[in-house]
């Protein structure tokens, strides 16, 4: 006969958890002997291991009550269950750390790789964390409503890093983001930078959204996000229009006011 400590060890758990199966009425608590030490025998041990084996699979406690008194073909059948919930639950972890390891390599669990390309890129150009950051949470935003057309994007996107003017607005953008001052000759010289491409961009026929194009919310939760993100944003939509165009992201040309000229 052992006692409760002896009973815990032989089973592997603690004389608190046996202590616990007794108050919840999952394993019966022998009667005391003379001395008043509780005494258990072979049978006693046999179900502790039984709910011990159980409870570490994961079975809650109100289950293992009626596995434990279950007879052989119910058991079995129950322990199958289990079986078949634990390999859901590893193949669900399984593809919980194949996330965490895309999440450990960077922007690759949200982003196309055509995407993480070409923030790769502009990290190696020297552009800036929050510039970085902005570029990535846009083209999320964009992949999640298109992620086909993003790829489609990508080789222009990166063709256009080849372009000295581009290289340097991202830098000077890098240069006033990575302070909280409002730089205005930074400021201005980014204005210029991008409505000088803008200029181009609209002679020769190209525009930031397409006029047939029914579906503009995610460009306007660009413009928002920009405005969310730095509250330099609204001087440098004012300094665009300044320059005849008007956004942040989504640039389209002011129209002229009456008897002005452009």
């Amino acid at each position: 006969m052992l006692t409760i400590s002896q009973l815990a060890a032989y089973a592997g758990v603690t004389v608190r958890a046996v202590r616990h199966y007794h108050q919840i009425g999952l394993l019966p608590e022998p009667e005391r002997d003379r001395s008043g030490y509780r005494r258990y025998g072979a049978h006693a041990v046999v179900s502790l291991v039984k709910i011990a084996t159980l409870a570490d699979a994961g079975v809650p406690l109100a289950e293992i009550a009626d596995l434990v008194r279950a007879d052989e073909a119910t058991f079995a059948a129950a322990v199958g269950r289990i079986d078949r919930r634990l390999r859901d639950e590893i193949a669900k972890l399984e593809r919980s750390r194949t996330s965490i390891a895309r999440l450990a390599a960077g922007d690759a669990l949200l982003l196309p790789p055509e995407v993480v390309a070409y923030l790769k890129r502009l990290r190696e150009l020297g552009v800036s964390g929050p510039v970085i950051e902005g570029e990535r949470d846009g083209w999320i935003l964009m992949a999640a409503r298109w992620p086909e057309r993003v790829r489609d994007w990508m080789p222009g996107k990166l063709a256009s890093l080849e372009d000295p003017r581009i290289v340097r607005l991202y830098r000077v953008l890098s240069q006033l983001f990575d302070t909280s001052e409002l730089d205005e000759p930074l400021m201005a010289e980014a204005a210029d930078l991008m409505a000088a491409l803008a200029e181009e961009a609209w002679q020769a026929g190209q525009r930031s959204i397409d006029p047939a194009e029914e579906d503009t919310v995610p460009f306007d939760l660009l413009e928002l996000l920009a405005l969310e993100t730095d509250p330099r944003a609204i001087r440098m939509v004012e300094l665009m229009r300044e320059r005849g165009w008007d956004g942040w992201t989504r640039l389209e040309k002011v129209p002229p006011s009456p008897g002005v000229m452009r």
